[in-house]
């Protein structure tokens, strides 16, 4: 069953691009037709390159990995934080920290910096502090949260990155690029496509086209996750009937064995 339909798309207005006089030529194979001054998106294409993207999505997923999500325009941030929280993913919606990926244990010491502050908080510590200690650590603590409380959960580099506007999140293509991190990505017709493993041909500017393509990856990230919960259910429930036919089996030989040691003790005696 295909995730979306071609109507979908249009209602959600995914076919609109940019000004003709602002495109990328290298987004040619995408574009269907030139209307009002404005490119029109394949629909078609899209249609076909999202399903590849949560075909792919999902196995990452499923292999128990993290896919970190990156939107810091203003019109896609919100929606973004949103759904990666609902598959409990890790997201970058303010800032794009330079080597956030490049530099990653650094990055780290800031989280174990956020996580160190709250246990202060918690053991008491930050009551015997003054006043004005107290403001400097709230401030720095609403800090650190803002630019990384979305990925405090990630202890190693993410599997892959899925971004709302490649030309705006360019740092973060960059580093993926350097450290053979796949990337999916919303490529609009001002957009470079070339440097993304998985491109998606959609208007990145409208909320609706935003939300649609974002839950699309999303709804294929969970089944990813759905999958390798009945898989690791499956392992167990196997597990336990192994176990279980082996203390059978244990149990079936003892009167045999019992018999063996007692008509080798009569042959003896």
């Amino acid at each position: 069953m295909a995730r979306t339909t071609y109507q979908e798309l249009l209602d959600a207005g995914v076919h609109f691009g940019h000004l003709t006089r602002k495109w990328d030529p290298k987004m040619s194979q995408y574009i269907f037709m030139e209307r009002n001054g404005i490119h029109i998106i394949d629909l078609n294409k899209t249609l076909i390159k999202v399903e590849e993207a949560a075909a792919a999505i999902k196995q990452i997923v499923k292999s128990g990995r993290k896919v970190l999500f990156v939107a810091t325009k203003k019109q896609a941030k919100d929606i973004v934080a949103e759904q990666a929280k609902a598959v409990n993913m890790p997201f970058v919606t303010e800032r794009w920290l330079g080597g956030m990926l490049t530099n990653f244990a650094t990055v780290r010491k800031s989280i174990k910096k956020m996580s160190n502050i709250d246990k202060m908080t918690k053991d008491g510590t930050y009551d015997v502090l003054s006043k004005k200690e107290k403001l400097m650590i709230q401030r720095e603590r609403v800090k650190l949260e803002n630019l990384l409380g979305g990925i405090s959960d990630l202890n190693r580099l993410p599997a892959a990155l899925f971004l709302i506007d490649v030309k705006k999140e360019h740092i973060a293509v960059t580093e993926a690029l350097k450290l053979n991190i796949p990337t999916f990505a919303m490529v609009d017709t001002n957009s470079d496509p070339s440097n993304i493993d998985f491109a998606i041909p959609a208007n990145d500017d409208a909320t609706k086209s935003i939300s649609l393509i974002t839950s699309i990856i999303v709804k294929a990230i969970q089944e990813g996750l759905d999958e390798r919960k009945r898989e690791k259910e499956d392992e167990a429930e196997k597990e336990a009937a192994a176990s279980k036919a082996n203390i059978d089996n244990g149990n079936a030989e003892a009167p045999a064995r019992a018999e063996k040691t007692v008509a080798s003790e009569n042959e003896e005696n």
